[in-house]
């Protein structure tokens, strides 16, 4: 008779379903909805230098410039599902390229202090603090009230440690605990790994999100 599969087990593979349902969406998104939309941008602009009036030349500019806006938004968001340098140049070069999108967007500043080298990674353990930082970030630009966030990645021999800190409004962990999906799901996350999420707050002082994964 075979053993039922655990709770932690029957999570990962939820979870796993989910991350390769987003990675095909946002692959759909860029290469699939943005090639399409980019081809009707060219097509616009080629149309646009075939006009002579110039009431119709500027509205077919202005349909440009918003198709062209729809195109960038579509590719942020492509980004945001699912990096690809997540999985061909590893978390830290993909946190980077989220977080010039993240301070692009928001307007808040996120000041990336790196110690040490990164180790080469599972697929799951670079998804799962990938998802962490961006649940923080969020969280951040939804509730904090600030414009200045500091990240910091230490890489060890035997441990990760990964710290985002805000000086926003902070809020009472408990509380936020029991309503809060995200905060739920960072720890569960962490605990999937075998790593570690703990969540600290002050009002009027701001949050500290500390993530310690054993390699």
């Amino acid at each position: 008779m075979k053993n039922s599969p655990t709770k932690n087990q029957i999570s990962s593979y939820i979870i796993q379903s989910q991350e390769e349902e987003i990675q095909r969406i946002a692959l759909e998104l860029h290469e699939g909805v943005g090639q399409t939309l980019y081809s009707m941008y060219t097509g616009l602009q080629f149309i646009e230098q075939a006009i002579n009036g110039s009431d119709m030349k500027s509205y077919v500019n202005e349909m440009s410039q918003l198709l062209e806006k729809t195109i960038q938004e579509i590719r942020l968001l492509s980004v945001e599902l699912h990096p690809p340098t997540l999985t061909t140049l590893g978390l830290v070069p993909a946190m980077k390229s989220y977080l010039r999108m993240f301070t692009s967007t928001y307007g808040i500043l996120v000041d990336l202090d790196i110690e040490g080298q990164e180790p080469n990674l599972t697929e799951p353990q670079k998804i799962t603090l990938f998802r962490v930082c961006q649940e923080a970030l969020g969280n951040v630009a939804k509730y904090a009230d600030t414009h200045f966030v500091q990240l910091f990645f230490s890489f060890r021999d035997k441990e990760l440690t990964m710290t985002i800190k805000d000086n926003g409004k902070g809020f009472y962990v408990e509380n936020e605990m029991q309503r809060s999906s995200g905060l739920t799901a960072m720890t569960e996350r962490m605990s999937l790994i075998g790593g570690h999420c703990a969540i600290t707050s002050e009002i009027g002082t701001g949050t500290t999100i500390d993530v310690l994964l054993p390699l």
